[in-house]
């Protein structure tokens, strides 16, 4: 994430997976973790059962609530204001880890002043949590040995998702837990492979391995592996391209393996911006909602019917064998890329295999550079930066010393959600996701069994609310934003709290993506997709 990279490199995993079980607190923020990473929260639960304290904060009663000791329940978007409470009552309490912070860090002077302002009164009255429970926080968090942050999208889909991070990033340090096993900041990938996406790349801003693409001696190095000129400037984000399309400045548009229509905010600008460019191309194993705005559509083969690899959230790359034979005219995506690309020209693209494009990126990939196939399939547990082919990987990142030298506390005031209820949209609305269903469906709603679990999109309503507005258990319901409306089902439920309404993503007839609103983080350009200001009625009433 932008801004964090001078300190923490990519935004990786610090730690490894299997290093949860042996922290001695744990800290989850902005994380569903028993729905969205099932297995993680396995972690978890053998952590708790080896005497773990448990803290989880969200504005929810999620299931990982359960597990927890102590249950952090904020005001929605309010994560800077609790974290800057937590290291405020730390530093006063003098738990902080003062020989880590003299040896390791920078700036600590300027985090002091900006969290000094943000005593537990204060912090109490911005996020809603009493204040026994934050001082409950602060001194089992910094108190540990061994203390694990792990978040997700909770955290970063705000437009203060970079201050969200950097607050984490700052707490982490202010109690030295960074640098060692069982603890550090870590980040859990939302879906398969996005660590080894990220990592090839698939960023405007940079090469594989996070190499700048205004580096102008990363370029120069990937144009003559490829012979060709390449831009010395970053590219557009997703949110970016969607506005250049409404604009007609973005032409042309290759979509491969997402489902903007119902994954991006503000649903009905994205159908815009790809109604109106010239020429869209979509890519995926199944025809989901986005290829239906497509003039190609390049049939593309599943995991397991193709050669390769992906790159865990933990940062351990992972050897994907073919299974099965790719149906009908279906191609493994790497595939379609090389002979794309040598139509369009290319002498360089020719790859014979996955094998092939491998080799490549070891070359070229520095935090790579170690990792083949011959190791991975003698079954070498391998995760970057990997240097060389007697290197053995890195399981912990920053042990001695962080990407820029010296971890650099930054001073982060808080600031409020960019929409904030009304008269007229009195609800703030969160999204997220149901353990049945896996992102927008595309694969999992084909699939009769887990259909009958979550055959249709909710809205949790709590009882307090539900009762104010005659709502019952079941009933149909508009909710309502400023970009749009949805009719769906009412779910009433102490899950959420007065005020607060909760609808999962994953559902094309009543997507909640038609309700957020497209405000970016300044930095990071990740739209704000976990709060906004909505409407609920009763369906068929006046609102």
């Amino acid at each position: 994430m932008a801004g964090l990279a001078a300190v923490f490199g990519s935004g990786a995993m610090t730690n490894s997976i299997d290093e949860i079980e042996g922290a001695d607190c744990i800290f989850i923020t902005g994380s569903n973790t028993s729905i969205a990473h099932p297995l993680i929260a396995t972690r978890v639960i053998r952590a708790k059962e080896k005497g773990a304290k448990v803290i989880v904060a969200d504005p929810r009663r999620i299931p990982i609530t359960l597990q927890a000791d102590l249950h952090l329940c904020q005001n929605l978007g309010t994560d800077v204001a609790l974290l800057n409470g937590l290291m405020h009552i730390i530093l006063k309490r003098k738990w902080q880890d003062q020989a880590f912070i003299d040896e390791r860090t920078e700036n600590v002077a300027e985090l002091e002043k900006a969290v000094g302002n943000y005593p537990p009164e204060k912090a109490s009255g911005i996020t809603g949590i009493p204040v026994a429970d934050l001082e409950k926080a602060a001194q089992w968090y910094a108190q540990a040995e061994r203390a694990s942050i792990l978040y997700t999208m909770g955290i970063t889909q705000h437009t203060t998702g970079v201050d969200n991070v950097r607050s984490l990033a700052n707490l982490a340090m202010l109690t030295g837990n960074i640098g060692k096993p069982s603890a550090g900041l870590n980040p859990l990938r939302g879906q398969n492979n996005v660590q080894g996406a990220c990592d090839m790349g698939a960023l405007p801003g940079v090469y594989s391995g996070y190499q700048p693409v205004q580096d102008k001696m990363s370029r120069k190095k990937f144009e003559q592996a490829w012979e060709v000129q390449l831009p010395s400037q970053p590219g557009m984000t997703l949110m970016e391209m969607t506005d250049a399309a409404c604009k007609g400045s973005l032409k042309a548009m290759y979509i491969m393996g997402e489902n903007p229509v119902v994954s991006d905010p503000d649903i009905h600008h994205v159908q815009e911006g790809l109604k109106a460019l010239d020429f869209l191309v979509v890519q995926d194993i199944f025809f989901s909602e986005t290829a239906g705005f497509a003039d190609v559509v390049l049939p593309a083969a599943s995991f397991a019917e193709k050669e390769g690899t992906f790159t865990a959230t933990d940062r351990r790359v992972l050897r994907v064998r073919k299974a099965i034979k790719p149906p009908g005219e279906s191609k493994p995506d790497w595939m379609i890329i090389s002979q794309l690309a040598q139509k369009m020209g290319s002498s360089k693209c020719n790859y014979g295999s996955a094998q092939d494009v491998m080799e490549e990126i070891s070359r070229l990939t520095p935090s790579y550079g170690g990792i083949s196939y011959e190791r991975l399939d003698r079954g070498e547990i391998l995760a970057w930066p990997c240097l060389t082919r007697e290197h053995p990987g890195t399981k912990i990142l920053h042990e001695k010393a962080f990407t820029r030298g010296k971890g650099l506390f930054t001073a982060v005031e808080y600031r409020g959600p960019a929409e904030l209820p009304d008269g007229e949209f009195p609800f703030m609305l969160t999204t997220g996701r149901v353990a049945s269903q896996y992102h927008t469906g595309t694969m999992t709603r084909r699939i009769l069994s887990l259909e009958r679990e979550d055959p249709t999109g909710f809205v949790e309503l709590n009882p307090q609310d539900a009762q104010r507005l005659k709502i019952g258990q079941g009933d149909k319901v508009m909710v309502k934003s400023r970009r749009g409306k949805i009719e769906i089902d009412a779910f009433i439920t102490d899950r959420v709290t007065p005020g607060l309404v909760f609808i999962p993503f994953h559902f094309a007839e009543c997507a909640a993506n038609e309700l957020t609103q497209r405000s970016l983080d300044p930095e990071a350009k990740i739209p704000a997709l976990k709060v906004c200001a909505v409407n609920v009625s009763k369906a068929g009433a006046r609102s």
